[in-house]
């Protein structure tokens, strides 16, 4: 009769244990649940590396007027005006460098932030391009936008190079906490040339031969 009591008891113990797991199991997320929360994900990077794109083309098309190259030194004068007398070197090797050849530096300041636009709304070597934007963004404080100063009661923001820098960064930041933007041209790439994940992803190795 021990044993027979028993039975009612192991059953309600199975019957238990099998509604757990099956609560278990739907508190899961789904695999659609997955695909949507992931494609939202790279569609919002990209929108947004995509919208950097454009004001870097926007910056691009005001640098090929003639206009520019001929105020291309007194801009970077006009930087070195009022800063503190320790970053006078600094300024005056600027200056000397630019001078001789300020053709040559406007026409590369035009092509470089062109190139950037363009890699920028495709997607391409996306480690490399933000990386290098970013280093970009700060020679460019740090030349012609004076680093933001001279600082004064009157100063207002500190340059609009240094937040393009801080951009570039947290776009490397997403890129290696990601996998390969579906909406970019890495990952055409990446299909066809494993190798190329060097290039453009952060501190990840494709899976499938870069086949995702």
């Amino acid at each position: 009769m021990n044993g027979n009591r028993a039975l009612p008891v192991m059953e309600v113990a199975v019957g238990e244990t099998s509604r757990s797991e099956t609560r278990r199991v739907d508190s899961l997320p789904s695999r659609s649940h997955l695909a949507h929360a992931r494609f939202s994900r790279d569609w919002a990077g990209a929108a947004v590396r995509v919208a950097f794109g454009m004001v870097w083309l926007a910056d691009a098309a005001l640098k090929w007027p003639p206009a520019y190259r001929t105020n291309f030194l007194d801009q970077l004068r006009t930087g070195a005006q009022g800063q503190p007398r320790w970053l006078h070197p600094w300024f005056h090797l600027v200056v000397r460098l630019v001078s001789p050849r300020i053709a040559l530096f406007a026409y590369g300041t035009a092509v470089l932030e062109t190139l950037l636009a363009l890699a920028l709304l495709a997607g391409f070597a996306r480690k490399f391009t933000y990386i290098g934007g970013a280093v970009y963004s700060l020679l460019v404080w740090a030349t012609a936008e004076g680093f933001g100063g001279p600082y004064s009661a009157s100063s207002t923001d500190i340059g609009a190079a240094i937040i393009y820098a801080v951009v570039f960064l947290a776009l490397l930041v997403v890129n290696a906490r990601s996998e390969t933007s579906r909406y970019s041209v890495d990952r055409l790439i990446e299909r066809r040339w494993a190798w190329w994940h060097r290039v453009a992803e952060v501190g990840r190795v494709p899976v499938g031969g870069g086949d995702r």
